[in-house]
């Protein structure tokens, strides 16, 4: 009965206001690529910069020529979904042709890609040292403009003001005015985004970082992506200043944008610290990173592999990449004890701020999830008919948005059981392949070991989707794939 009353009132997405805007979003793809160009050419590498080229005037004369439909201006929430999906999708694809040039094949290609327009960070190469500079620098460029570049200049530059960037915003899960349904504001928010990555790129050159590496650390940390120029990740950028600068930096990075905004509005010497620290998510993000710190020192201690120097310098950094999803790390997270992979394991289910480029649950679900606990707990000491109230930050949370908050987290637990039950059946080792797809859901990028180059092809596939699938936040792809979003009546104007 349910599904014949959604059939009735549902609409299905119309063609053209598809093709419309994926031709508006497609064109914000041809920075992704064609930035690439310039450290190719300067490289002198042809085949990489042909590749780049080609795929750069494909995405802009596809783009030009699909932007020029006409079509009613209202989109539909779930053709906003369907589109968003296709980019990132495009996205990806866009950048297999090139990584193929740097000698992957297609599926590690496919993947390197996957896991850098989604921020994620995994990889299947035994090793990336080896790799041009364009390369390097392709990958951890994807990152930062896929970490929020890529509907934000859309927004910013192309679309008109109004219900389809307010629609566009949503699929994000941006919160209120994260880019809002104006250029000015979608331009504000780069501007952050831009201050981030410069500053960041001055501390780590203040530390003492190469040039070459301060700058793909810098793009990687402020979109929390983990792509680094090293095998060893930070043990291999240098000493601990460095590897803490790239840390605090993912840190920033996991903080929801608009906060930096709202504050900066208010004036750092007035009220804008205020604002930061009066902030009921960035607070209880904190709290995580400090209680999975100091859980990670205990499990570290417990397993008696490390003395504490070495759990000081490492247990920090490890809580914090795993926090933000940052996927950064100081040490072979394999070698770590079992304790300590289910404690990363958790942080990085839960991941950064809404509005951040964090990945996971998100802490403000979390925060809901806490709040609506509490209230059945109470709910069982008052009378009957006594009206309660769930509140997060002294405003009342609507039915919607708890239910909503609900259905992701339990989304993102079902995709991820549903993953490991496959490398479980493949032969997997459990706690690896655990650690893993979780990293991949959550877009975090650590790996304990089941990611590697001679995982089957079917499981580096299944990882792809479950990196899309963390970075749209599940609900996006099940829409893509409902048959209410592609049958039934169509919306006239």
């Amino acid at each position: 009965m349910l599904a014949r009353n959604v059939a009735v009132l549902a609409y299905a997405v119309r063609g053209r206001v598809l093709l419309k805007y994926y031709g508006k979003l497609s064109l914000s793809l041809v920075g992704l690529t064609g930035v690439g160009l310039l450290p190719a050419l300067l490289e002198r590498d042809w085949d990489m910069a042909g590749r780049l080229a080609a795929v750069t005037a494909a995405l802009a004369l596809g783009g030009w020529l699909l932007s020029r439909l006409r079509v009613p201006a209202h989109i539909q929430a779930n053709e906003a979904l369907v589109v968003v999906v296709a980019v990132f999708a495009t996205g990806a694809l866009a950048l297999m042709w090139p990584f193929q040039g740097a000698g992957l094949g297609w599926a590690d290609a496919l993947f390197e890609a996957v896991s850098a327009v989604t921020t994620t960070g995994l990889s299947t190469l035994a090793s990336v040292e080896g790799h041009s500079p364009t390369f390097l620098f392709l990958r951890a460029w994807a990152q930062w403009y896929g970490g929020l570049v890529i509907v934000v200049l859309a927004l910013a530059l192309l679309l008109e003001p109004g219900g389809a960037a307010k629609r566009i915003t949503e699929v994000e899960g941006a919160q209120e005015d994260l880019v809002g349904s104006t250029r000015l504001r979608a331009q504000r928010l780069l501007a952050v985004y831009g201050l981030l990555t410069a500053a960041g790129l001055a501390v780590l050159l203040a530390a003492g970082a190469r040039p070459f590496d301060a700058l793909l650390h810098a793009l990687a940390a402020v979109s929390t992506g983990g792509f680094s120029n090293y095998d060893a990740s930070l043990a291999g950028l240098g000493g601990w200043p460095v590897q803490a600068a790239t840390t605090a930096l993912c840190l920033t990075g996991a903080i929801s944008l608009t906060l930096y905004y709202r504050a900066w509005q208010e004036g750092w010497r007035r009220r804008g610290w205020r604002r930061l620290w009066g902030d009921t998510e960035l607070r209880l993000l904190l709290v995580c990173a400090l209680g999975v710190a100091l859980l990670l020192a205990a499990t570290m201690a417990w397993s008696g592999r490390y003395g504490w120097a070495d759990i000081a310098a490492h247990a920090p950094l490890l809580a914090v990449s795993a926090q933000t999803t940052a996927g950064f790390a100081t040490l072979n997270v394999g070698d770590l004890d079992a304790a300590s992979k289910l404690v990363m394991i958790m942080a990085m289910f839960v991941g950064g701020d809404m509005g951040s480029t964090a990945g996971g649950i998100k802490v403000l679900r979390l925060l809901v999830l806490l709040r609506l606990t509490h209230g059945v707990v109470v709910r069982t000491s008052l009378p009957r008919h006594a009206v309660m109230e769930l509140r997060l930050g002294g405003e009342r949370m609507p039915v919607e948005a708890v239910l909503a908050a609900v259905t992701v987290v339990a989304l993102y637990a079902l995709v991820v059981a549903g993953s490991w039950l496959v490398f479980l059946a493949a032969g997997a080792e459990p706690l690896a392949s655990l650690f893993d797809v979780v990293s991949a859901v959550g877009t975090v990028g650590l790996s304990a070991g089941a990611v590697t180059p001679h995982l089957a092809t079917g499981l580096k596939l299944l990882l792809c989707l479950d990196m899309l699938l963390g970075r749209l936040e599940v609900v996006a792809v099940l829409v893509v794939i409902s048959p209410f979003t592609w049958f039934g009546r169509k919306e006239r104007s």
